[in-house]
């Protein structure tokens, strides 16, 4: 239908008959000639009408934005002028002799040019979205970094083997999406997390080398960079130590960013600990372009009058940091009353500062309502530990620790965007050596920081039982900007140790058997040495667009409520549907139609005992 790309015409194709076709992107007459810009994948061209062509001017005058067109004319170039420098087309122009119309379409709900366009409408009309010039670069750069990624494992000897997208529950990670099954009544798949079981399964059965870019699932809440639906560049190999994983991996990313955007970046990627991160930023993704740091105050704070400080100081698992805004003095009541009302949507109760206006007369040179509750000494160490100079403000945060990390991290991330702090660059980060439990306070239980399956730390292996808040693992993060892009681990691959590690977890022999029992089988024979590493292919995208939500570089997303606004999913089933799963729900909503009036809204009745399979339930089904 067509010989060229709309977008590739060039001064190349002078004089040259040719054939395009695409969507009016824009419509306009100018006293007796239309000009019309045509838009496919590749970018814009602009078409002439004139009537000297009675069919085609009469077909172009009909035509309206988004309509279907295909357009025969000769390429000439535009009149001197009327260049345009931004497009590859733009030195030229189609005459048009012949316009066909393919087909007419509605008048869009938005303007493509549009910068400021709703995000709920954008969703409901993702069709007419995707046509956007951003959103079509976004989906291509989606393209070249996949395929930079594939060339590069595909170079180094990976396979690219799928596994199952219907597998069986674990009982460790986040939520996950169940499908119950039709045929075996009341059993239910559950929808991979990640292939994590099936990658070591293949690493155990030789493959050495395995990847594969794939879709994962979380029932959980999403935010800006989470969607229920994901994907992830999964990688697994044998026989290589935690050192040769990263430097591969880290080559992977580089090469990633370089073939897909032209960015180098840096070379070799620095390594801190996750203890030294958490201390010093709050988070283990921190944002390296921010240059602010916290200052621990913990033990300053013991012996003071304020027990907002003094509480959670002398508590076992409670901070008290400071984060020094040089220059902040100059922050209005309300500015910080602004950062306060951030951190309590964080989890803060509140949020303390000091202005130092005049550091050398001490007390009486410090702004703040906490200063009268804090003593001489109390107030030297805070200045002396974070350097404050004249005109800084010190924001403070006292709570169990992980509060405050939390808090006071989202805190110094915003400040160090809004307030110049943070440099224009691309800082990417490795984070070791995780801890390889946490104490659940609910439970009081340890539960895997990771998952269960992270290879401790050499000589870390007596602590798992022993006192498994000592214990480290061999795992690793790749942050980028702030943004976890990648976590991966050396897995264990020793049966006995595997089995501490539930041990330590309270997973029961039986639960053990009956939850990873082909896992456990598969260590016995003969599982080598593997690790591996998952990124977040979505995110890595979304950092190289420069947009702030994943949900730019996916064509489908959901809204953060886990709605799909094109299609109106998630919907109900009908009672067929659910009568074959097995399932009945509470309160099921029948039709109106079927309801009778003088009755109350209508609700199933309970039926009479009966077994249709050989489960113990007594309902006829569930």
């Amino acid at each position: 239908m067509r010989t060229h790309y709309c977008g590739e015409l060039s001064a190349a194709n002078l004089d040259q008959v040719v054939t395009i076709t695409g969507w009016a992107h824009r419509r306009r007459d100018h006293g007796g000639v239309i000009f019309i810009d045509l838009r496919d994948r590749e970018g814009l061209a602009q078409v002439v009408c004139d009537p000297d062509r009675a069919e085609a001017f009469a077909n172009a005058d009909r035509v309206r934005n988004e309509f279907v067109l295909r357009v025969t004319g000769k390429v000439r170039r535009r009149p001197a002028g009327t260049v345009n420098a931004n497009l590859r087309s733009g030195e030229i122009e189609l005459l048009a002799h012949e316009v066909e119309i393919l087909n007419a379409s509605l008048t869009p709900p938005f303007q493509l040019d549009d910068e400021v366009i709703s995000e709920q409408v954008r969703l409901e009309h993702r069709i007419v979205d995707l046509r956007r010039p951003q959103m079509q670069a976004n989906m291509r750069l989606r393209h070249r970094a996949a395929r930079a990624a594939r060339g590069f494992l595909d170079a180094q000897g990976f396979i690219d083997i799928e596994t199952p997208f219907l597998y069986k529950s674990p009982p460790e990670g986040a939520r996950e999406f169940l499908v119950p099954s039709r045929i075996h009544d009341g059993q239910f798949y559950a929808l991979p997390q990640s292939p994590q079981l099936f990658k070591q399964m293949l690493m155990i059965a030789g493959y050495d080398r395995y990847y594969q870019i794939t879709k994962c699932f979380r029932d959980e809440d999403l935010r800006a960079d989470r969607q229920p639906e994901f994907t992830q560049i999964d990688i697994e190999t044998s026989f290589l130590g935690e050192e040769e994983i990263r430097a591969m991996m880290e080559a992977l990313v580089r090469h990633t960013f370089r073939d897909a955007i032209g960015v180098e970046l840096p070379d070799p990627f620095p390594v801190m600990k996750y203890d030294d991160a958490v201390r010093d930023y709050g988070l283990d993704k921190p944002d390296l372009r921010v240059s602010l740091k916290f200052t621990e105050l913990t033990d300053v704070m013991k012996d003071v009058d304020f027990k907002v400080f003094s509480a959670p100081a002398n508590a076992a698992n409670g901070r008290v940091v400071g984060l020094r805004i040089p220059g902040g003095g100059s922050l209005t009541r309300g500015e910080i009353d602004a950062y306060t009302e951030h951190v309590k949507t964080l989890g803060a109760k509140g949020l303390a500062w000091i202005k130092v206006n005049e550091r050398a007369k001490g007390a009486e040179g410090l702004q703040s309502p906490i200063v009268k509750n804090l003593h001489a000494q109390a107030l030297a160490a805070i200045l002396e530990r974070t350097g404050a100079a004249d005109g800084d403000l010190i924001f403070f945060g006292a709570d169990k620790a992980t509060a405050v990390n939390e808090y006071m991290g989202g805190l110094r991330q915003k400040i160090g965007h809004e307030r110049g702090f943070a440099e224009k660059a691309w800082r990417p980060l490795w984070v070791v050596d995780f801890p390889m439990f946490e104490l659940d306070e609910e439970s009081g239980l340890w539960k895997a920081r990771h998952h269960p399956f992270c290879s401790p730390k050499d000589g870390h292996e007596d602590y798992i039982e022993s006192d498994p808040g000592k214990a480290y693992a061999k795992a690793y993060d790749v942050v980028l900007n702030g943004w976890e892009i990648g976590g991966g681990s050396v897995r264990i691959h020793r049966e006995e140790v595997q089995q501490k590690v539930f041990r330590a977890m309270k997973i029961s022999a039986d639960d053990q058997r009956a939850k990873f029992g082909f896992l456990l089988d598969a260590l016995q024979y003969g599982a080598p040495p593997h690790g591996g590493i998952a990124f977040g292919f979505d995110r890595m995208v979304a950092l190289m667009a420069g947009t702030e939500a994943i949900r730019d570089v996916i064509a489908f997303p959901t809204t953060q409520r886990g709605q799909d606004l094109l299609t109106g999913a998630p919907t109900p089933a009908t009672e067929k549907q659910l009568r074959e799963l097995h399932i009945r729900l509470r309160n099921w909503p029948r039709p109106a139609w079927r309801r009778r009036s003088h009755r109350r809204p209508w609700r199933r009745a309970a039926p009479a005992p009966r077994v249709r399979s050989p489960c113990a339930c007594a309902q006829p089904w569930r």
